[in-house]
């Protein structure tokens, strides 16, 4: 190859790296990432974690209970503006470099049948299928399929370890016939896997799913994408589509400056089955495996390429630099860093006990003690949860109001009590008064009171305030 190379193509291609391989080292990372998060814990605390098991969610090591899952759309919002931005800016080039789908049909088609089988003899065209005919293609195809949905069990492992933790993954799948739904949904993930990566194919990407429809509404001209430059390649289809030029010597001779060579490297290295020449296309995922394979052609002849990862702005109309950090761009920065300020700020507000005090129905007793006096009693239900990893030792103060202060009391419980990991439990409080609080003839008088609930071998970590109310009968009925 490098003799059909002329001196001045050798030096422009000099230096080069595809950006097919490029991805391939940015698919690495991500799956290797992909594998690793799941198993990545500080004191039992994951990097990140949603268990449906345990209904909680960790976020950077912290552990949320279901109480607490306020935070869940603070971070949908970040996940899906943060998509949008990137395509405002990128393109769809979150389905070219960070989908699965894409990922998984790199590693089925490129890896699998490619270098392993040789089911397709080369990378560079996507457009023709294996012939399954052959005896030993049909061998090949079914050892792909095979390796494939053992790479599928993997991929369906690592996402339930989003929502399952992997320590308590690796115990239930040894038990499965009390874990069905878990096993049935790796079952059912596999399945549809195998059918989307071998059969459904980049069809997914043109037909299914939802993202190449939304992206249209969301370009504009300094988009950056993968873009045909028509004022040096010549224009191949007309505004119909259509297509006007197979050959270059027929483009030549209505456009002496075209240098589009017509060798159509661009249509047949493309996932997607598309014509990157006709124009802006939703079934483009920015791949930029047209980019590469225009690269080498016109690289040969010492030309840059005719494809481009560039905008409309400065490939089409050619009305100056792409500009990258425009308004639009600044206005998803800027959402995105308030969003982010205000998940840090509730996710720093994080309680490590959860407390639930009731009120019972009862609004007070009154009794008299063994010394003589009136005691009023006020009941409540304590429902406290641990939400630590080690049992704890409970108790709480009660903060009366001034000139209050120390005459309401605890009745019960008398001592600290212990709670165990994750259980809610219930408590039945008491706290009573047996000196005259308020004066008031007419009627009874509630009191606003503050509890204070804390972890006695970690009070300054684990407190809690909450607001309630204490409430004192009229006068005549203590008198």
């Amino acid at each position: 190859m490098s003799e059909e190379i002329s001196p001045k193509g050798k030096e422009y291609l000099k230096g080069w790296t595809p950006w097919r391989l490029r991805r391939y080292w940015f698919y690495g990372v991500i799956t290797v990432l992909s594998l690793a998060i799941p198993w990545i814990t500080i004191d039992g605390n994951h990097l990140f974690l949603l268990s449906f098991d345990k209904l909680q969610l960790h976020l950077m090591f912290i552990q949320f209970d279901m109480q607490e899952l306020y935070l869940m759309p603070f971070l949908l919002m970040l996940l899906f503006i943060g998509v949008f931005g990137i395509t405002v800016l990128g393109g769809r080039v979150f389905c070219g470099w960070m989908c699965p789908q894409t990922i998984f049909r790199v590693i089925y088609r490129d890896l699998i049948e490619t270098k392993l089988l040789g089911l397709r003899k080369r990378i560079k065209n996507k457009q023709q299928e294996p012939d399954y005919s052959k005896t030993e293609n049909k061998i090949k195809r079914l050892v792909a399929i095979l390796i494939w949905t053992g790479l599928a069990f993997i991929a369906a492992a690592d996402l339930m370890w989003y929502f399952v933790p992997p320590e308590d993954f690796m115990a239930y799948i040894q038990n499965p016939g009390e874990h069905a739904v878990l096993i049935g949904t790796i079952l059912g993930t596999v399945a549809f896997l195998v059918y989307d990566v071998i059969f459904l194919q980049e069809n997914f990407c043109v037909y299914v799913c939802p993202y190449s429809r939304i992206q249209s509404v969301l370009y504009d001209d300094d988009t950056v994408m993968a873009i045909y430059n028509p004022n040096r390649g010549g224009e191949i289809y007309n505004e119909h589509k259509e297509k006007l030029f197979t050959k270059q010597k027929d483009l030549l001779s209505v456009n002496t400056n075209a240098e589009c060579t017509t060798c159509e490297s661009c249509v047949t290295v493309c996932p997607t089955h598309i014509d990157i020449r006709k124009g802006l296309q939703l079934e483009c995922i920015n791949c930029l495996e047209c980019v590469d394979a225009c690269t080498e052609v016109m690289g040969k002849l010492g030309k840059p390429s005719l494809v481009e990862w560039s905008s409309e702005k400065e490939t089409l109309f050619m009305k100056g630099k792409t500009q990258y950090l425009r308004p639009k761009i600044l206005g998803y920065i800027g959402i995105l860093i308030v969003v982010s300020i205000i998940l840090g700020m509730m996710g720093s507000e994080k309680e490590y006990m959860l407390l639930n005090i009731n009120k019972e129905n009862r609004l007070y007793s009154i009794k008299k003690t063994d010394e003589g006096k009136v005691r009023v009693d006020n009941a409540y239900t304590f429902l406290l949860q641990n939400t630590l990893n080690e049992d704890h030792k409970y108790y709480f103060d009660v903060i009366a109001p001034k000139g209050m202060e120390g005459k309401i009391k605890i009745g019960n419980p008398a001592e600290p009590f212990n709670v165990k990991p994750g259980i809610v439990k219930k408590k039945v409080v008491v706290l009573y008064a047996d000196e005259m609080l308020v004066n008031d003839e007419r009627k009874d008088t509630v009191i606003p009171i503050t509890i204070k609930a804390y972890a006695l071998d970690d009070k300054e970590k684990v407190t809690v305030i909450r607001e309630s109310t204490f409430t004192f009968p009229r006068a005549d009925l203590v008198k």
